[in-house]
């Protein structure tokens, strides 16, 4: 089975920016969409962004579109999450899993094999 370790999360004041990164181990994750949920305190899980196989495919949430970017370096088996211009409400708990599917979704049901999360903090 897979194991996905997210880093780079940390405090940054708003406007600030952070690169979250997503690295597997065990196996390779370079035939899998990849996507990248946040859990803000006392809200449900929320998709952020997700990434087709080899990079081609992207598409984000509303509220960081614009601002984030998505992509993965196959060869390190490792997927990136670029935040700029962050807010304090960007402000949750950070994860990456794995699409069930060629063609992922926003749903966290659509996704298996959770990390254990990276914390991001923006202060105001």
């Amino acid at each position: 089975q897979v194991q996905l370790v997210e880093s780079g999360g940390g405090l940054v004041q708003a406007g600030g920016s952070l690169r979250l990164s997503c690295a597997a181990s065990r196996r390779t994750i370079s035939t899998y969409a990849i996507g990248w949920f946040r859990r803000a305190p006392g809200k449900e899980r929320e998709f952020v962004a997700h990434i087709s196989w080899n990079g081609g495919g992207k598409y984000y949430a509303d509220s960081v579109k614009g601002r984030f970017t998505i992509s993965r370096d196959n060869a390190v088996n490792t997927v990136y999450l670029q935040m700029n211009s962050l807010k304090p409400k960007d402000t949750a708990i950070y994860y990456c899993s794995l699409a069930r599917t060629v063609v992922p979704g926003t749903s966290a049901s659509q996704y298996n094999y959770w990390g254990q999360g990276t914390q991001v903090t923006v202060s105001s």
